[in-house]
């Protein structure tokens, strides 16, 4: 099975019901955090053999829609059964909100960094154990980020390659207070989904880097002089987004299907060059190695996890 696997955001379900990202569905799988959301395996032509190349997508809020917001989705599952699925490198997206003003609703940002305020998720595979004391920095795989950066610059989609992302509860939005107070310490997007995903994708020594699609301006956020837009019942984020910024995101989110189709013909040429990963460059595949040595874990990772 495929190396390589998406994780989609909101508006995954659009492409998957248009057809602009199509494939053999697997469906749920089962693991022991109970079934994961359904997986399709995707084919991609290679520029180099005349076997197809495959990778794994995975919509996490559902298929059909917005079916399970944030704070509710199975994160343990879906991570899980991607790696049980033979799934080491994952690209996730995320639409958040802007909190520094300098970005751009539409402009695609590569995160480097986040804060989690979340509550009460379930962040870990090592609920027993004593697994789990991992260090967070990098956040993000920087072997897979630089290829996002490098893939979108080719494309003229003119990203940003920093941006440090604060992960809230959900579902509802943030105060104007509290984006304030994200704002003090150094928060730039404010988002809902990336946390627990990156920490338990770290537990199981997978890449994953986000690429997320600026929204809209975050509460109470003021930019080049233009007043918060007013409350407005029935619209999208009850008027927060305008209907340029609407059009921004759509034109954006139109896009991934590209991205995601060049991601997974770099990464299957890097697979089949044979190259070692570097591990000054990529720690991720590498992060438990301390209870490797100590001999607390062996090399099937399915026995780390005790339920």
């Amino acid at each position: 099975m495929s190396g390589f696997a998406v994780i989609g955001g909101s508006q995954a379900y659009d492409l998957l019901s248009r057809g602009a990202i199509h494939g053999k569905r697997l469906g749920p799988r089962k693991t022991p955090f109970g079934p994961s959301q359904p997986i399709y395996v995707i084919q991609v032509d290679s520029q180099t053999t005349t076997q197809p190349i495959e990778f794994l997508f995975l919509s996490r809020h559902g298929e059909r829609g917005y079916e399970v917001s944030a704070p509710f989705v199975n994160y343990r599952a879906n991570v899980y059964a991607l790696k049980d699925l033979g799934v080491g490198r994952i690209v996730a997206w995320s639409g958040p909100g802007a909190i520094n003003p300098r970005y751009k609703v539409g402009q695609f940002v590569v995160v480097d960094d986040l804060i989690d305020e979340t509550q009460n998720r379930e962040s870990t595979f090592f609920e027993r154990g004593g697994l789990g004391f991992i260090r967070q920095s990098p956040v993000f795989c920087p072997t897979l980020r630089g290829l996002l950066v490098e893939i979108l610059k080719g494309q003229g989609l003119d990203p940003s390659d920093k941006g440090v992302y604060v992960c809230t509860q959900g579902p509802r939005l943030e105060t104007p207070a509290e984006i304030k107070k994200f704002a003090s310490y150094g928060g730039e997007l404010v988002g809902m989904t990336l946390v627990p995903e990156v920490f338990l994708a770290r537990e199981l020594e997978m890449c994953y880097a986000a690429l997320c699609y600026v929204s809209n301006y975050a509460e109470g956020v003021v930019r080049r002089g233009v007043a918060p837009p007013p409350f407005k019942a029935g619209e999208l984020f009850e008027g927060l987004s305008s209907q340029e910024d609407k059009a921004s995101v759509a034109r954006a989110v139109a896009q991934f299907p590209n991205i995601i189709l060049e991601a997974a013909r770099r990464l299957a040429s890097q697979s089949t060059s044979g190259e070692p990963v570097d591990p000054t460059k990529c720690p991720c595949q590498t992060s438990m190695e301390r209870y490797r040595r100590e001999g607390r874990i062996g090399g099937d990772w399915r026995r780390w996890i005790k339920k």
